[in-house]
């Protein structure tokens, strides 16, 4: 009878590496000969398929609505719907236009997104090697059921959770979940009861990938009970808001109140005053119509498409589009460090010989090979000659898609490439056959071969652990000749490379004997000559440097979260210039701190080193908590929690797992840290274009609110039709602030700190520069309709009059949007030259509405004299004034250019 698996039991799998390979074969009901094909069938299902919950994309009907969940298109419907039912078509026809147009531009940018994410998707493990009925045999890798005897080589991807029974040479590349650059060794002995998943050496996770060697294991954990489960159940929380959703939304529902507050008191004021409630009815609809910014989502979407379509060719696919400007308003990138700081190849970084110490981190692999002392030569030439990697086919690429140049164990790999870059190997030395060889057994600590060289002598090379071959050295080489060893400065040597995080493997020689014979199996080595030291590391990208100090430079600080080994942590975090020095924080640590306490251990040290899913999830809602706006890069699956958590999450395209990828916010297919600062700046850029244009906005509607509203007070004919203010909403000013969103970057966007939290869509100073304004124009607009009504002029006359005034204040006042300190006479004048179309093209086609008899009849208006569009168009040059004149009022006190402080507690 099948044993009751305790495979769903998270308590019991937490155990699997504590119990030994006869206990946990007892407990699964199972033999070293695996399953019978009808058990492995009755397991199926009670325990179903090994697969992963697969969140299905969103319908297209579900996308179209979505761009309808918004509080000001929700005033909009509303103003659509009262327009409809009294029949003004003409209004409805305009509102509706609107709505069509938002909705379109940001169904078609979240569906072409979601396409582009999806072709990057790689397919799962399809299959893999099994027992069942004594035999091996394949079966597709969903079928896999606890208790499954698995079969594992090089190159394959682990296919479930397993307890290994048995290993020769295996290791096991676990950077996806673990953050570890460096493959795993494998063994099958018991561990301790505490030992941490990342240290689990007993157990292969799902997903994780065979490097070398082969092993054997029984399935512990199939589907959402593997490790790669449970990080997936943390990935179903609900999202982060962005900041510029949060301010939009904030603006969209006080706009929402005013407008609703003030039309109610307009149209109850109009009862009292004797007015009739239809009258007031059309004026309240008037009125909100006025007041309602239409064309403002309009802008939000255009403004983020730009930004999108920017980043696109920067090589970063956006997938919802708040999320561009998101990351121009973060305060904190959380980076994960391998695959996203650094380049996850591991990489000789320094040589050490009794002579002197070689530093290879300053140059990169494209830099020329610097000149090499003879020891330093003879130590890189050793460890080409014993060594295992390949020369990769022609066109083959890494995960990552660059260009494979050698395949094989990473340690191998990089002693190859560090000897052939520097000049002290050559590939048909490396390819010369061999005379006699041992391969890098993790028992021996060592590998050894025996070559023939040039001039006839045979010389036996070694490579391994420093402590072995010190162990088994008579002599030392230096650039002066042998001397007699002296295990000293090697010790100290190999400490302060593996302080600094690195991996350290020594190389050594002996000439063999004319005579002596070259046994095989090789004997264990003696006598041996040390040459020296070779550390390697996983170094960082290519101009992430640079990028870390851009970030310093813009107001943000870089925290990598790493589930790395803290010494190396804190080597890649040096390098980089992270935190101020201190020591990492790891996962032990954290899990005795209370926020306040890790919150401010993480600002002195700007590393996280050995932490878990559920450890960067908790660093990433802390430092929400203390009012950062946090984006999250990362590639493995450990970082997919953290990523949807974030304010904006940016996953890795190429090297990086699906469940990353459907994590973010934004895919980078160049897989490069460098990217994120583009894209910071064009984040920028785009909330200073929409900044620009709802300063716009929201200047000519409360100008509108204000004209209206004192126009009723002071019993006069109604102001403006509604069908005039959308005339004016939609289709002369709505037509400048699209622009707006085209206006280029001031070139300053990494100079400047994060604009602070408590900041809304508009700074104070173009809220008062929108209140001064908005004032002016209302005033305007009132008293030359008063004006024209006292001397003689004709109602429809005097509101065409005022109307004609109102657009000629919006077009000075688009031009003077352009930049929000600096004045206008400082700027480019073609330097948005769709602005300046569009800006001359409102009036030009506003004058036309005036003299086309058939739209002056539609819009109620009537045809002016040249010496009054005249007038109007100077007296609407009061707006630029008053803008100007406030911008210099700003340059003259100082706050114009004085730097905004960073709010207190933010991490730095």
């Amino acid at each position: 009878m099948t044993a009751d698996l305790p495979t769903t039991d998270r308590i019991s799998n937490e155990r699997w590496h504590v119990l030994s390979r006869q206990d946990v074969l007892g407990w699964l009901d199972t033999t070293p000969q695996g399953l019978s094909s009808a058990d492995a069938a009755d397991r199926l299902g009670r325990y179903g398929r090994n697969e992963l919950p697969a969140a299905e994309p969103a319908s297209a009907l579900t996308v179209l609505l979505r761009q309808f969940v918004s509080p000001l298109i929700g005033i909009l419907l509303v103003t659509f719907a009262i327009t409809l039912t009294q029949g003004h078509w003409v209004d409805a026809g305009a509102i509706g236009l609107v709505l069509a147009l938002n909705a379109g531009i940001g169904f078609w940018q979240e569906r072409k997104a979601e396409t582009a994410v999806r072709a990057l998707q790689r397919l799962s493990v399809p299959v893999c090697r099994v027992q069942r009925n004594g035999s091996e045999q394949e079966t597709a890798a969903a079928e896999l059921v606890p208790g499954d005897v698995v079969l594992l080589q090089s190159g394959e991807r682990v296919p479930a959770d397993l307890r290994l029974l048995e290993v020769n040479g295996l290791q096991v590349d676990e950077s996806m979940l673990t953050g570890e650059a460096l493959p795993v060794t494998k063994q099958v002995n018991r561990l301790p009861v505490h030992t941490l998943a990342t240290d689990r050496t007993n157990i292969t996770f799902s997903g994780t990938l065979v490097t070398s060697g082969r092993g054997r294991g029984v399935v512990v954990g199939t589907g959402t009970g593997t490790e790669l489960g449970m990080i997936n159940e943390l990935i179903q929380g609900s999202a982060g808001q962005s900041p510029l959703t949060v301010l939009t939304h904030t603006l969209e529902r006080r706009i929402g109140i005013l407008i609703a507050g003030v039309s109610l008191a307009i149209f109850l004021a109009g009862l009292v005053l004797g007015y009739g409630v239809s009258d007031m009815f059309r004026t309240a609809v008037a009125l909100a119509v006025a007041s309602v910014p239409e064309s403002l989502p309009i802008v939000l979407t255009v403004a983020m498409s730009l930004g999108v379509a920017a980043l696109a060719r920067q090589n970063a696919i956006v997938r919802s589009l708040p999320a561009v400007e998101t990351l121009g308003s973060t305060t904190v990138i959380g980076s994960d460090k391998t695959g996203t700081l650094t380049r996850n190849v591991l990489t000789v970084e320094v040589v050490w010989t009794a002579s002197g110490v070689l530093d290879l981190r300053a140059a990169g692999e494209t830099a020329a090979a610097p000149r090499l002392p003879d020891t330093a030569r003879r130590t890189l030439h050793a460890g080409a000659m014993t060594n295992e990697a390949h020369q990769a086919p022609a066109g083959a690429t890494t995960s990552a898609g660059e260009p494979l140049d050698f395949t094989g164990d990473a340690v191998d790999v990089a002693m190859l490439r560090a000897a052939l870059h520097l000049g002290a190997a050559t590939i048909q030395e490396r390819d010369t056959r061999w005379g006699a060889h041992t391969p890098y057994e993790p028992e021996l600590r060592l590998s050894q071969t025996v070559r023939t060289e040039p001039d006839g002598r045979r010389v036996l090379y070694v490579k391994g652990s420093p402590e072995v071959l010190a162990a088994l050295s008579t002599t030392m080489a230096t650039d002066d000749g042998d001397r007699p060893f002296d295990p000293e400065p090697v010790e100290a040597a190999n400490n302060e490379l593996a302080r600094q995080g690195m991996r350290v493997l020594a190389t050594a020689v002996r000439v063999l004997d004319p005579d002596e014979p070259v046994q095989r199996p090789l004997p264990h080595p003696s006598a041996l000559t040390f040459l020296g030291l070779q550390g390697m590391e996983d170094p960082p990208r290519p101009g992430v440097v640079d990028a870390v100090a851009d970030c310093r430079r813009a107001g943000i600080t870089v925290v990598m979260i790493t589930g790395d080994h803290p010494a190396t942590a804190a080597s890649i975090g040096s390098r980089l210039g992270l935190g101020s020095g201190a020591a990492p924080v790891t996962g032990a640590d954290m899990a005795g701190m209370d926020d306040h306490v890790l919150a401010a251990t993480l600002r002195r040290s700007g590393v996280a080193a050995r932490v878990t899913p559920q450890d960067k999830l908790r660093i990433v809602r802390l430092l929400q908590d203390e009012g950062e706006v946090v984006a999250v890069t990362g590639d493995g699956v450990n970082d997919a929690p953290a990523l949807r958590a974030a304010s904006i999450g940016v996953a890795m395209g190429r090297s990086g797992t699906a469940v990353a990828r459907e994590a973010a916010d934004i895919v980078l297919t160049d897989d490069n840290f460098v990217t994120i600062v583009g894209a910071v700046r064009q984040g920028r850029v785009t909330f200073n274009a929409i900044r620009k244009a709802t300063f716009f906005l929201l200047a000519t509607g409360l100008a509108s609110l204000i004209s209206v509203s004192i126009n009723l007070v002071a019993e006069q004919p109604l102001l403006f039709l509604p069908v005039q203010l959308l005339f004016i909403n939609v289709v002369t000013n709505g037509l400048q602030d699209i622009a707006l969103a085209f206006e280029p970057p001031e070139g300053d966007e990494l100079h400047r700190p994060p604009r602070s939290r408590q900041e809304g869509l508009l700074s104070r100073t173009l809220w008062l520069r929108t209140v001064l304004v908005a004032a002016w124009i209302a005033v305007a607009i009132v008293v030359t309709f008063r004006w024209a009504l006292d001397h003689g002029y004709s109602e429809v006359h005097a509101r065409t009059l005022a109307l004609t005034l109102f657009v000629t204040l919006n077009f000075w006042l688009v031009l003077s949007a352009r930049a929000e300190n600096r004045s206008l006479f400082a700027l480019n004048p073609l330097g948005n030259p769709l602005l300046l179309a569009s800006a001359v093209g409102a009036l030009l086609l506003y004058f036309a509405a005036t003299q086309w008899s058939a739209t002056d009849a539609l819009l109620g208006l009537v045809r002016l004299a040249p010496g009054e569009w005249l007038a109007c168009f100077l007296l609407g040059a009061s707006a630029l004034a008053i803008t100007e004149m406030h911008k210099l009022s700003r340059w003259l006190a100082g706050a114009g250019c004085a730097p905004r402080r960073r709010r207190p507690g933010a991490v730095r």
